[in-house]
């Protein structure tokens, strides 16, 4: 167990530091992480729908290959967005955010359906002897890698969710905060010009 945290840790950090060369950009790449750490909860999640017990060895290895396919389908995600922010630059950033979203949806969902559908008659317990012709289930090899794949599955298809909806979201996040910190001080410059504002007054 203390094995795959570290190794986890140590991918991590390696693809912070190759991300942030890549996007020179700590957000944009914070945001890459959220996603991987996020896509967690899909593999825990879909363990407990199939009632799998937790491996530390195998649920670890799952998360550990799922993060390169999550990485790679935010990485064409977030490249796509600063490709068409650069090449117009007078579009809003919603425009930007739902172009963004709408040329990549087919190739992160293509990724995700080969994968999960690749994935399926191992995590059924079946495997496929190419060479005999025939259909193995619960054979020793599908047996043991089942597991492996059903945390992939599941995770891969909630990391999916977050990639197509998350991350978007979070790319507008940066623009919303100078208006939010406006909002506020205007409020407080209202509150100490005038006392309470006036949805504050209307209510009492």
């Amino acid at each position: 167990m203390a094995f795959v945290q570290v190794a986890f840790v140590l991918s991590l950090l390696l693809m912070f530091v190759l991300l942030v060369t890549q996007f020179d950009s700590f957000y944009q790449a914070m945001l890459i992480l959220c996603a991987v750490v996020m896509s967690t909860a899909g593999v825990l999640l879909g363990l407990i729908v199939v009632n799998t017990p937790f491996s530390a060895v195998l649920t670890g290895l799952s998360v550990v290959a799922l993060a390169g396919i999550v990485v790679n389908n935010n990485i064409v995600l977030i490249h796509t967005y600063n490709q068409i922010r650069r090449d117009h630059p007078t579009l809003d950033y919603v425009q930007v955010i739902v172009r963004t979203a709408g040329q990549r949806l087919r190739p992160v969902l293509v990724t995700t359906i080969t994968t999960v559908f690749g994935l399926l008659p191992l995590a059924n317990r079946a495997s496929v002897d190419l060479i005999e012709r025939t259909i193995v289930v619960d054979g020793f090899v599908a047996g043991f890698l089942s597991q492996m794949a059903q945390g992939v599955v599941w995770g891969l298809c909630f990391a999916t969710l977050l990639t197509l909806v998350m991350t978007p979201a979070l790319l507008a996040l940066p623009y919303h905060l100078p208006q939010l910190r406006r909002a506020k001080r205007r409020q407080h410059t209202h509150v100490i010009a005038h006392g309470a504002p006036p949805e504050v007054a209307e209510a009492t």
